[in-house]
């Protein structure tokens, strides 16, 4: 199955790369959303809490979710177009960068509860605790930048 994208290789990661700049952004955006959100349960400002149930809903429904779907459509495509279902030799870095994936994957859907959680009016962390959460996306698109770029291994 190596190689079946052929000529259109560089536009499908060209496409994947853009979606994966959507999805970063929602899930640098959504985590402050929380923490405001938080705030305002906390300030006892209800009204304030709402608008931000409604702003929650709308990044993770029109920018969050679709783009990691997208992400995950078109990085499976490169991926088996590079060989990975072929057990291509070389490919430990990307081994590893699917792993990260899979976790920024599982950090999403964990925003999403939190929202949820926040929207029932149950929080169940700190504010300093959702604010150290917040660093968790840049620091796997750190790694998975390098992984894609240098290939390490």
């Amino acid at each position: 199955m190596s190689g079946f994208l052929g000529a259109a290789y560089d536009w499908v990661k060209a496409a994947h790369l853009i979606f994966v700049i959507f999805w970063m952004a929602g899930l640098f955006m959504l985590p402050r959303y929380l923490v405001y959100h938080q705030e305002a349960l906390a300030a006892g400002n209800a009204a304030e809490a709402a608008n931000w149930v409604e702003r929650e809903g709308k990044i993770r429904h029109i920018i969050l979710t679709p783009a990691m779907i997208v992400v995950w459509v078109l990085g499976i495509a490169l991926a088996l177009n590079l060989g990975l279902a072929d057990g291509a030799p070389g490919l430990g870095w990307l081994h590893l960068k699917l792993l990260l994936v899979l976790a920024l994957s599982g950090y999403h859907g964990w925003t999403v509860g939190y929202a949820k959680k926040l929207a029932a009016g149950k929080p169940t962390l700190t504010g300093k605790q959702l604010r150290m959460l917040n660093e968790v996306p840049a620091l796997a698109v750190t790694l998975i930048v390098v992984l894609a770029i240098v290939k390490p291994f």
